[in-house]
C-alpha cells in the first residue's frame, strides 16, 4: 500500500533564489506491506513553476509527480531493461547521446506502431528488415 501527502506553499517565493518560481512542496511518500510488516517513508522537496496554494495545486503537482514516473517506467525503464543501455560502452563525445536518441526513436516508432512489448517487437523486427524499413518509411 502506497500512501502520499503533499505541503504545497507560496509564503516563502520571496525567499527561494530559483527562476520562475510559483510553488514550492514536500511530498511524502510511505509504502507499507500488505501483510502490515515493514514499510518505508520517503519525504521529496521541490520548486515548481505552477502557482497557488491549497487542494487545487496540491492535486496537479501530484498528478505532475506521478507522470513524471509514467515517463519513467514506458522510456527509461524500456531503454535500460529491453537496449542494456546501462552497459553500453559507448562512452566518449556525442556518442552516447546519439544512441539514446537512436534508442528512443526505435522505442517510439514501435508505440506509434502499436507495439505493446517493445521486447517482443525489437525481435520480430530483427528477422524481418524490410518490414522494419516499412515503419521508417524506407520502402
Amino acid at each position: 500500500m502506497e500512501s502520499r501527502k503533499i505541503w504545497v506553499s507560496s509564503a516563502i517565493n520571496d525567499y527561494v533564489k530559483f527562476p520562475h518560481v510559483g510553488a514550492v512542496f514536500r511530498l511524502e511518500r510511505s509504502v507499507t506491506k500488505l501483510d502490515g510488516s515493514g514499510g518505508t517513508t520517503e519525504v521529496v522537496h521541490g520548486i515548481t513553476s505552477h502557482t497557488g496554494d491549497g487542494k487545487i495545486a496540491a492535486e496537479r503537482i501530484l498528478r505532475l509527480v506521478r507522470g513524471h514516473w509514467s515517463i519513467e517506467n514506458r522510456l527509461h525503464w524500456v531503454r535500460d531493461v529491453t537496449f542494456d543501455e546501462d552497459r553500453s560502452q559507448i562512452r566518449k563525445g556525442n556518442g552516447p547521446r546519439v544512441m539514446a536518441s537512436l534508442r528512443n526513436l526505435a522505442i517510439s516508432v514501435l508505440r506509434l506502431a502499436g507495439a505493446e512489448s517493445i521486447a517482443k517487437a525489437t525481435r520480430w523486427c530483427s528477422r524481418r528488415v524490410s518490414a522494419c524499413a516499412r515503419l521508417l518509411g524506407l520502402t
